[in-house]
């Protein structure tokens, strides 16, 4: 507080509102809906499709060719793409939202596509990498951490 001329104390405004302290801050109990649960579950799913990947790659490339190997592990990548996308669509269902969106599906339609219009690419391969998330989830159904 200031005094002003006439020995009165003046208010100052301001521009930020204080904080308020700890102890009179109430405790709220913000209920659990699963969300944290399933984000790690997304991440545990995508370490895990990854951790495949990686182990097949190589496996392909060193029992292959370096051809099967890239389109391995180009299915790979587009496998991990459409797990994202659907765990997102599933994480958007809400009162307002009653199903899972089909933008997901795009995804092994642009791998097939692509694999037959660049010779370089083989599609058998490719959709081997792309099923790799299925050992993924698999492991993550039958060995919890």
């Amino acid at each position: 507080m200031l005094r002003g001329l006439a020995g009165r104390e003046l208010a100052v405004p301001t521009l930020v509102p204080p904080a308020p302290s700890p102890e009179s801050t109430p405790e709220v109990d913000i209920p659990d809906n699963g969300m944290d649960e399933y984000v790690r579950l997304q991440r545990r799913l995508l370490l895990s499709t990854l951790l495949v990947s990686a182990l097949a790659v190589p496996a392909a490339a060193f029992l292959f060719d370096w051809t099967t190997a890239l389109s391995l592990s180009l299915g790979a990548v587009s496998g991990m793409l459409y797990l994202r996308l659907l765990a997102r669509s599933v994480g958007r269902i809400g009162p307002e939202s009653k199903g899972v969106g089909k933008g997901q599906l795009l995804v092994p339609v642009v791998l097939v596509l692509g694999c037959s219009r660049i010779p370089q690419l083989e599609i058998l391969p490719a959709l081997i990498g792309f099923l790799l998330y299925k050992p993924a989830l698999l492991l993550q159904a039958f060995v919890r951490p």
